[in-house]
């Protein structure tokens, strides 16, 4: 998938851009402020439906507007073009057209435009709580396995009912009689979600490996993933999953009655990403961490094209800082040939194969 030009009016820093990349590895450059990682969010949106970094829409706005507009034009590897449109206004819900249709619900744009990002902001998948990586897990599948998103919409609309009936029997002082069905429709979603989460981990963890390698890292990746309802042995099926989960649910229930929530799932899971057998976040150094970050990133990318069969978008915001010259060649290596890249920077870059665009030349 490639974006052929995306127009913004109205979006942050920018009444009205037009921005047309090429094909390959582009690089958008300008001093702090200009607007750089603004045109990046505005292909996110038209992406994923939303900002970046967990942005609000009304925070998208340019200053003193009260709507902003982004039009799209991407290309498949079949040549099939896609239309996105995005408009908000304050008074009004987002609004979102593929192919001049409007979308019922958001949802229905994920996975159409496969994208990918690096940020430093998103330093706190690895070293921040455990939400983050659920999220960064939640993202990724959501885009390349339509059944998993709609597990995870439909696990969350029962987790909210389930939720609204242990509150309701903790008022009364005595179980909700309907709170048994909703433990085991949410077990039964729980099984088909962690099972997908434990395959695609086993599925990326090959890209990363290799990854580590073709950089020249000298170090060995890992994951674990950890159940909040205890530790799952190999192999284990989606039914044995919800089985577990049933029990455990069962166990705790006066408990979770007294704290009016549910106390375990895929909502509570966690990832322990991991170096040489040690876990990252507690004894990795930030350079490691940063490092891991964007080998987890072009993993990804891989994954994605490998799934999907096309390569992705792959957005990276301030990729250079921090990182010295021979990792940064390592890393446009890997880049080159996997399809469009748009990277941001302060300054331009002489590098072969790299298409250097200045922010102040657009309009």
């Amino acid at each position: 998938m490639r974006l052929q030009e995306i127009k913004l009016v109205n979006f942050r820093k920018h009444p009205e851009l037009t921005f047309a990349p090429s094909d390959g590895i582009n690089l958008l450059y300008g001093p702090n402020g200009s607007g750089k990682t603004n045109i990046l969010e505005a292909v996110h949106y038209c992406a994923l439906a939303k900002g970046l970094n967990k942005s609000l829409d009304r925070e998208c706005l340019t200053f003193e507007t009260n709507y902003f507009l982004l039009r799209s034009r991407f290309v498949d590897e079949t040549g099939v073009e896609v239309f996105v449109k995005v408009s908000y206004e304050k008074a009004s819900d987002k609004r979102i057209h593929v192919n001049s249709e409007e979308l019922k619900k958001y949802s229905g744009l994920i996975g159409r435009i496969p994208c990918i990002t690096f940020s430093p902001v998103e330093m706190s998948i690895i070293n921040g709580s455990p939400q983050e990586r659920r999220r960064f897990t939640d993202n990724a599948l959501s885009q390349t396995n339509k059944r998993y998103l709609e597990d995870l919409l439909q696990y969350r609309r029962v987790l909210q009912q389930r939720n609204a009936l242990l509150a309701e029997s903790a008022d009364r002082g005595t179980e909700s009689g309907s709170l048994g069905v909703w433990t085991e429709k949410l077990s039964m979603l729980a099984g088909s979600i962690i099972s997908s989460r434990l395959e695609f981990f086993d599925r990326l963890l090959v890209h990363l490996e290799q990854i580590y390698k073709e950089i020249g890292l000298g170090e060995v990746p890992g994951f674990i993933y950890m159940p909040s309802f205890g530790k799952l042995l190999s192999k284990t099926s989606d039914e044995d999953i919800s089985r577990i989960m049933m029990q455990r649910l069962g166990e705790i229930g006066s408990r979770e009655i007294y704290r009016r929530q549910t106390l375990l799932g895929p909502h509570r899971d966690d990832i322990v990403f991991r170096i040489n057998d040690v876990e990252i976040k507690k004894y990795a150094s930030q350079g490691q961490i940063r490092t891991f970050l964007i080998a987890l990133k072009l993993a990804l990318q891989r994954f994605v094209r490998e799934f999907t069969g096309e390569p992705p978008i792959f957005l990276l915001d301030d990729l250079f800082s921090e990182l010295d010259r021979k990792r940064v060649g390592k890393v446009l290596q890997l880049l080159e040939g996997a399809g469009q890249s748009i990277i941001t920077a302060t300054e331009t870059q002489d590098i072969e194969g790299v298409h250097c665009i200045a922010v102040s030349e657009l309009a």
